[in-house]
């Protein structure tokens, strides 16, 4: 398989899947304002979305989007326990996290590394991010991972989406747990090596 990434986006969620599955696979970085490859290839032709992440899958075919994605590389390495059985009602809880990181929390800290936010955009949906900030600390106090004691691809993805808060200014200090979740997850040695192999650490 092939991974279609760009450092630090949401497309690290997929790649420290990748490893935790540890399912073999090739990087393509993708310079995703210039849409190149790094060997000046269009990225376009490749995946017309022009975006990432994309998956090109053994036999030829490309998944695209994160949360799709992920629980495709956890459904090839099911001992890995990257994601509940299919038809589970773990599974619905999975998936249930992951629309609520993508559309809540990667939308919504996603929005201020847009370059024509004014401090009024900022002010005015500052309070609804951080009504659902607060709720996720809730539902992270007194476990390890948001499935409990069990990492997910819904853990791969929240980190990734946290990881960003930083570079936008996103105030986490009200909440602690998330330092301490983050720190949990960047912990592991597949989270460290797919940083590393991004030039994130």
């Amino acid at each position: 398989m092939k991974l279609y990434y760009t450092p630090g986006v949401c497309s690290l969620a997929p790649h420290i899947a990748l490893r935790e599955a540890g399912l073999p696979f090739e990087l393509e970085k993708v310079d995703i304002r210039a849409g190149k490859l790094a060997s000046g290839e269009e990225y376009a032709p490749i995946n017309g979305k022009g975006y990432v992440p994309a998956l090109v899958l053994e036999n030829g075919e490309m998944l695209t989007e994160g949360p799709a994605i992920s629980q495709y590389i956890a459904d090839q390495a099911p001992a890995s326990n990257l994601a509940p059985a299919p038809g589970t009602m773990a599974r619905y809880r999975l998936q249930e996290w992951l629309n609520f990181i993508s559309t809540e929390l990667h939308k919504g800290i996603g929005a201020f590394f847009n370059p024509a936010m004014t401090p009024e955009w900022r002010a005015a949906v500052t309070p609804r991010l951080n009504k659902r900030l607060a709720w996720l600390a809730q539902q992270l106090e007194g476990r390890s991972y948001l499935m409990g004691d069990t990492f997910t691809v819904a853990d791969a993805y929240l980190f990734t989406v946290l990881r960003w808060t930083k570079a936008v200014n996103v105030d986490l200090s009200a909440w602690p747990v998330f330092q301490a979740y983050s720190d949990r997850v960047a912990a592991r040695p597949h989270v460290a090596a797919a940083m590393q192999a991004e030039g994130l650490a």
